[in-house]
């Protein structure tokens, strides 16, 4: 009896490395993601005395740039996830 327990615990323990050793085979080396992705676009600069109205045409300016780059990184994303992602 107790060599029947200690085959299944060496059983379970080379199941266990077999599983390991093919996810690392098995990996993907995913492209590093872009720089730009992880930049923080700053608000536009306040100066003392201007119009209000060129602060805010400055700050849509700025929230803009920062739309561009959600959706460069988005599509960056998809772009990878389609190459490389699992299906559920």
């Amino acid at each position: 009896m107790l060599l029947t327990l200690s085959s299944c615990s060496a059983t379970e323990r080379l199941n266990k490395a077999a599983t390991t050793q093919g996810v690392i085979k098995a990996s993907v080396v995913l492209p590093d993601y872009p720089q730009d992705c992880r930049k923080i676009e700053p608000h536009a600069a306040l100066d003392v005395g201007a119009e209000l109205r060129s602060v805010l045409v400055r700050e849509r300016g700025q929230l803009d740039k920062a739309n561009a780059r959600v959706g460069r990184c988005g599509q960056f994303y998809d772009d990878v996830k389609s190459k490389y992602g699992k299906s559920p």
